[in-house]
């Protein structure tokens, strides 16, 4: 697969769906190993409206969802023929550890999420991942998603 993926490819791979579909570009893959993807976070986003009026932060949950969206994107490109088994291709995101969150993150800023496999296999994927925005880690979080 060439890159950079876009939406048009993001979206043979994830099920997600606008407005939950919180990845727009994968610049960086190394299958098994490591993904670097992108989202752009724009005033439009639908959760601003609430989050807060007159301050607008993107929600810390939605960070770390856009990170295991990325996540999600090198497991099912490492282990293509597990995502196409019948029964098998869901993948759900269980568990989040040592989640730190640095620095709010503001309508026209860039997230750029690097996540590095700890852990791979054909049922249980452990990555840890960082965002970052103008080079500063913005959050951290070790991820773990089951394949079912």
């Amino acid at each position: 697969m060439d890159l950079p993926l876009t939406y048009k490819d993001i979206i043979k791979i994830l099920p997600h769906r606008h407005p939950f579909l919180l990845v727009d570009m994968i610049t960086e893959l190394e299958l098994g190993e490591r993904i670097v993807g992108i989202k752009n976070v724009t005033i439009n986003e639908p959760f601003f409206e609430g989050h807060f009026p007159g301050n607008p932060i993107m929600p810390g949950v939605l960070v770390i969802e856009a990170m295991a969206q990325v996540g999600g994107i090198l497991a099912r490109l490492t282990e293509p023929e597990d995502m196409k088994k019948e029964g098998n291709n869901a993948m759900y995101f269980v568990a989040m550890d040592k989640v730190r969150f640095r620095k709010p993150i503001l309508p026209g800023d860039q997230i750029l999420f690097e996540l590095t496999a700890v852990r791979k296999g054909s049922k249980i994927w452990k990555m840890k991942g960082k965002a970052m925005v103008h080079n500063a880690i913005v959050a951290e979080a070790e991820l773990v998603a089951a394949i079912r």
